[in-house]
């Protein structure tokens, strides 16, 4: 004879229903912190490509500085109230030129001839004449001492550069100091 136990039923109905729906909490909890992950991943990787954007612009606008520093043969253009961009370094205690109000718009500033592609606002640049600076005893290290005056004058400048990326939050300020012999 076999005896067959019936094992109550009414007990263990809700038992794998119960563990089913906590397997399933479980699983959108994953599937929603993978979402929002991914989620601030993308907006890192935008941040970082707008800022990379504005880097290189402002790049573009410190060559192009530079190259207009070439072009210039005397430091008389530059003013204090700027000529076109063109600054004598702010006195000790005033305000810098390139933290003045309405300094980045047209007028104030020079906009970069080099094109960017995807930027929310061209590259621009100020350059400012911060000093000469003259050494008489190191004046044959400089130049062809057979001159007939061989002197060691260097006007000392600074440009200073603001790209924008995509979008107007991503900004980027550079500067580089340029020296150079005028003739």
């Amino acid at each position: 004879m076999i005896v067959v136990t019936k094992l109550n039923s009414k007990r263990q109905r809700g038992v794998a229903l119960f563990i089913s729906l906590v397997m399933l909490l479980v699983l959108t909890i994953i599937g929603i912190s993978s979402v929002q992950t991914t989620s601030l991943e993308v907006r890192m990787t935008r941040n970082e490509h707008d800022t990379m954007l504005a880097f290189q612009a402002a790049e573009s606008a410190l060559r192009d500085g530079e190259q207009q520093l070439e072009a210039i043969t005397t430091t008389a253009v530059f003013t204090d109230g700027g000529n076109s961009g063109l600054y004598n370094v702010a006195d000790l205690g005033d305000t810098e030129h390139w933290h003045s109000a309405g300094v980045w718009t047209a007028g104030n500033s020079v906009e970069a001839a080099t094109d960017i592609d995807g930027v929310d606002a061209p590259p621009r640049y100020i350059i400012e004449h911060v000093a000469s600076v003259l050494r008489e005893n190191n004046a044959y290290q400089q130049e062809d001492p057979y001159a007939a005056a061989a002197t060691d004058r260097v006007e000392i400048f600074r440009i200073t550069a603001r790209g924008v990326g995509g979008s107007g939050d991503a900004r980027v300020l550079l500067q580089s100091t340029y020296g150079r012999i005028l003739d």
